[in-house]
């Protein structure tokens, strides 16, 4: 009796433990499963596309002249005549000052009378060579002799001629730095002349929208001087070189109107036109991870994502341009990232 008692005392102990150890199993297998599960991250994913979108980019700019000069004395003297002031249209090759000549005058007679007898003179010692009355040094020394004074000739022909300052282009005057009996330098600033038949439009561009923009390109410019009035014009210059805030200096240029003169230093809200439609390759901007300068995304191939660097460009409301870095028809990850690490299995959400 006591032996059957114990036969079941000790039946009953394993049959516990096979049962604890069952349970056991069966809660690690779980914990197993729970643990393959996990180790798949559900994420909601998106195909890379390309597809034409508008690049609207429209920047406030400055008028400048086309042409800018400032006129300057060439030659010292006092000023005996004025003949312009600020405001005034002047034309190409128009007397703008005259200064006393009087000296200058008596200079050039000087130096016509040294050169027509040193000229005499060379002529004679030519003839004397020959016959070989003369030395090669006295001929020689009239020679050098004639060319001083042909020198000295066209620096007298020179001063007085710069005794009349002429208007180097046609424009308008826009500063006068000097007045009827004022004595005037070599270098003496005159006066400032800007031309604006044509007019340069000076605007800063982002390098990302700069290297879009190509000389040539029509824009569209407007004025608040001219509500609802479109000028049209050409970017004629880029500059090769950007400042510190990463903008490169974009010129423009326009024909001024008649019917709608503009002038320089006007505000002008410049439309680039050659960027409102093109064809980009983009993706949904939730796609991207780090910054805009060190952009990356997660790619999905074969349900794992895997993570890769991407040179990003410009934005369009929720998509952004990817420059370099996918191709078209690839799969990446717009939503889930903040649990992926890179070689994770995935399980498409959507």
């Amino acid at each position: 009796m006591k032996k059957t008692l114990a036969v079941i005392i000790v039946f009953v102990i394993i049959s516990g433990i096979v049962g604890i150890l069952l349970i056991n199993k069966s809660n690690r297998e779980e914990k197993l499963k729970k643990v393959e599960i996990q180790t798949s991250v559900p994420v909601y994913t998106a195909k890379v596309i390309e597809e034409k979108v508008v690049d609207t980019l429209s920047l406030v700019g400055t008028t400048a002249p086309f042409s800018e000069v400032i006129v300057s004395a060439e030659t010292a003297g006092r000023v005996v005549g004025l003949y312009f002031d600020v405001g005034s249209g002047v034309g190409k090759g128009k007397m703008l000052v005259k200064l006393d000549d009087e000296v200058k005058r008596a200079t050039l007679d000087n130096a016509e009378a040294n050169y027509e007898k040193a000229k005499k003179d060379l002529d004679r010692f030519e003839l004397l060579l020959e016959t070989k009355s003369i030395t090669e040094v006295q001929y020689e020394a009239a020679k050098l002799t004639y060319k001083q004074t042909e020198a000295a000739l066209k620096i007298a022909q020179r001063q007085l001629r710069d005794s009349k300052i002429i208007c180097p282009l046609s424009g308008v005057v826009t500063s006068k730095n000097i007045e009827l009996g004022s004595y005037l330098n070599t270098g003496n600033p005159v006066a400032t002349i800007v031309n604006i038949d044509r007019l340069k439009v000076k605007v800063f561009v982002p390098e990302i929208e700069a290297f879009k923009l190509s000389e040539g390109d029509a824009v569209e410019l407007k004025t608040e001087v001219y509500p609802g009035k479109t000028f049209t014009g050409k970017i004629t210059t880029i500059n090769a070189k950007a400042d510190e805030a990463h903008t490169y200096l974009v010129e423009i240029t326009i024909n001024n109107s008649k019917n709608y003169p503009l002038r320089a230093g006007l505000f002008a809200r410049v439309s680039f036109k050659t960027l409102e439609s093109l064809s980009a390759v983009v993706v949904p901007r939730t796609a991207l991870i780090g910054s805009i300068k060190d952009a990356k995304v997660f790619v999905v191939d074969n349900n794992i994502a895997r993570i890769r660097k991407i040179t990003v460009g410009s934005e369009f409301g929720d998509r952004m341009e990817v420059v370099e870095g996918l191709n078209v028809g690839e799969t990446v990850v717009t939503n889930g990232q903040v649990n992926l690490r890179d070689s994770v299995a995935v399980t498409i959400t959507q």
